[in-house]
């Protein structure tokens, strides 16, 4: 087996004109093309529906977080200060 094998490469010169991909090597890029093709499709498609806040809302909510932290900690009553009832 092994001399038929060596019988059969020394049978055609080895050069870049007789050594090619051929047709199997061509569908596999162009497989692969169609391939990328359809996943950046899907990609730009979910891109499109995601919903990221803007600059101004996400500095809308920071204020508004501050402004309840304050509001929160001008209700609760200090617990060193003296009874309201005057007892």
């Amino acid at each position: 087996m092994l001399s038929f094998t060596a019988v059969q490469v020394g049978a055609f010169p080895l050069n870049d004109d007789t050594v090619t991909p051929g047709f199997l090597g061509f569908g596999v890029v162009v497989a692969l093309g169609i391939a990328t093709v359809f996943l950046i499709r899907s990609m730009n498609k979910r891109m499109r529906n995601i919903q990221a806040p803007s600059e101004a809302e996400l500095i809308q909510r920071q204020w508004e977080r501050a402004e309840a932290e304050k509001a929160a900690k001008a209700a609760t009553p200090d617990p060193e200060a003296p009874p309201a009832g005057g007892a």
